[in-house]
């Protein structure tokens, strides 16, 4: 007979407080903009589609206009540090935010907390660039290329100059659903997209722009609202594609690795037949044996 499952995690014995602890079980904190539009499964606004535990915090006074075309961008730091420390405080074991132009502040706010910071997706081109090698080039499609300026750039690692392209994928009205969510001269009153529409305009942005850069390797996605249609960019151009989801995914597994469990035994040493279940100290494997 098979031992029964156990009703909770068998490596929990007791629980205690720590200093100054008032969350216990925390995952990423993310900074989220002030301002109302809703996001597909998969957008960082969005919590259903996450495999960890997340906390937001709305950086008061933040939206998309001022954050991505704002000139002074300076008075927004105050609000975005106020989030950042509420996120920390609260235990979450690191810091990000949903919109790619907060690499603006990546250095401000990680010299203010004591958690990692990963305030853009941006910060992947670095990795992509070395994956791919010098002679290919990182296909950087952005909200708006005309905004994307140097220190968003040189905030988060990426050597200016170097093999990277940047294409502007809501340039030129190329992508109205996503105008219609986060433009507020072009977006209605009740922000809202279509999914579909959605995907087919992005899929369209990124084929033309892996077209006219024969020699891309690879492509980093800088906005949230990217997020959601990752896969099927990435299956439209057949190359690696970095997005908020393997920033944040890489963000939570280096602040809370994961352990490993199973077994040791080759299946041919093992002498019963029937399946087995074998107890890790935290999770419990079930391992399915072959029949003879």
């Amino acid at each position: 007979m098979s031992p029964a499952i156990p009703a909770h995690d068998p490596a929990i014995r007791s629980i205690r407080a720590r200093k100054d602890h008032c969350c216990y079980g925390m995952g990423l904190g993310i900074i989220i903009l002030d301002d109302v539009y809703p996001g597909f499964p998969g957008d960082v606004r969005n919590a259903i589609a996450y495999p960890f535990p997340i906390q937001y915090e709305i950086a008061e006074g933040v939206d998309i206009k001022q954050l991505v075309r704002g000139e002074d961008k300076g008075v927004l730091l105050r609000p975005v540090l106020a989030a950042a420390r509420k996120l920390e405080h609260m235990r979450c074991r690191a810091i990000a935010a949903e919109c790619g132009y907060f690499a603006w502040f990546q250095n401000e706010i990680a010299a203010a907390e004591n958690v990692p910071v990963f305030s853009s997706s941006l910060m992947q081109v670095p990795m992509a660039q070395t994956l791919i090698g010098s002679d290919r080039v990182v296909g950087i499609p952005v909200s708006e290329s005309n905004e994307l300026h140097d220190r968003h750039l040189t905030s988060v690692g990426v050597q200016l100059g170097s093999n990277y392209v940047v294409g502007g994928a809501m340039d030129d009205g190329k992508c109205p659903q996503f105008n219609s969510l986060w433009t507020k001269d072009l977006r209605p009153d009740i922000p809202t997209a279509d999914y579909a529409e959605a995907e087919r305009e992005l899929l369209s942005v990124a084929r033309e722009f892996a077209a006219g850069h024969p020699s891309m390797g690879a492509m980093v996605l800088e906005c949230t609202g990217f997020r959601p249609f990752a896969r099927a960019i990435q299956h439209e151009i057949d190359m690696p594609v970095f997005s908020w989801s393997t920033l944040l995914d890489y963000a939570y597994s280096v602040s809370a690795h994961r352990d490993f469990y199973g077994h040791v035994q080759d299946f041919n040493d093992l002498q019963s037949p029937e399946p087995s279940m074998f107890f890790g100290e935290r999770t419990l494997t079930a391992v399915l044996f072959p029949p003879s």
